[in-house]
């Protein structure tokens, strides 16, 4: 399963480079806007640097949701972009919102830390070491949220984020993996100035992940007598393999000819 994930990351990206690049730079532009909004006004108080965070979290928090209908649609093969990413924006807001308390919980919690681990005693180390597993586990759940909303939509936000926890819990060596994965995407994009795979291929890839984990649960609530440890992934991704197909170095290239 981790191999076809990866295969299908990739294809999916590539397939969709375009687009995924010019949604990248949507996000690039923001950040580059709300910097200079932030150095033209020249405030070096600590309260105007915190309002702007909040801002830039807001208005990228916001946009996840319209990029993640987007996402939805290249794993499922299809190349509907911009409604797609608009309707997801006005769609998806009441998500958008949650999301954003939980990236502004992380970054307050890496100041709780910090506060704790000041104090120099025991109790103090204790706290920190409990929000730092707080803020491993947030970051852990954090990339199944929007895939999570894009296939179970009926779900409010919160039923969505405590979803995040059991799919963490359930399938934790996957989730250290795809955890590894995003950290190379990371890197990859740093590389590339944001533009691939960027925030927009993050995405996509959590989309790939959750779609191909949700074939499982399918496949349990059908056969719930059978061992959960033994899941036949080569018949439960068939389908996906057929879709996603052979691939070579022309084909990737030069898609008109094939």
């Amino acid at each position: 399963m981790k191999g076809f994930f990866i295969k299908k990351a990739f294809f999916d990206g590539w397939d969709n480079l375009i687009g995924m690049a010019l949604m990248n730079l949507a996000y690039d532009a923001i950040v580059l806007a709300v910097l200079w909004v932030a150095f033209r006004a020249g405030a070096s108080n600590a309260i105007f640097g915190y309002a702007i965070m909040l801002v830039l979290l807001l208005l990228v928090s916001i946009l996840m949701g319209g990029s993640a209908a987007v996402t939805k649609n290249y794993s499922d093969y299809r190349r509907d972009t911009w409604q797609a990413f608009k309707d997801g924006v006005r769609r998806n807001i009441r998500h958008s919102l949650l999301f954003f308390l939980g990236l502004t919980l992380l970054n307050v919690n890496v100041f709780v830390i910090n506060f704790y681990m000041s104090f120099g005693n025991a109790l103090g180390y204790l706290i920190a070491l409990i929000m730092f597993w707080v803020e491993v586990v947030l970051v852990l759940c954090i990339p199944y949220y929007f895939p999570l909303m894009n296939l179970l939509p009926a779900d409010r936000p919160l039923k969505t984020a405590r979803k995040c926890f059991i799919i963490v819990a359930d399938n934790l060596g996957f989730t250290i993996f795809f955890f590894i994965y995003n950290l190379i995407c990371i890197a990859l994009s740093c590389v590339t100035m944001g533009l691939v795979p960027g925030l927009t291929g993050l995405q996509l890839a959590a989309q790939d992940a959750m779609k191909l984990l949700m074939f499982k649960y399918d496949w349990l609530e059908e056969n719930g007598d059978k061992d959960r440890k033994h899941v036949p992934w080569d018949d439960l991704l068939y389908d996906e393999r057929e879709k996603v197909g052979p691939r070579s170095l022309k084909s990737m290239i030069f898609p008109w000819k094939y």
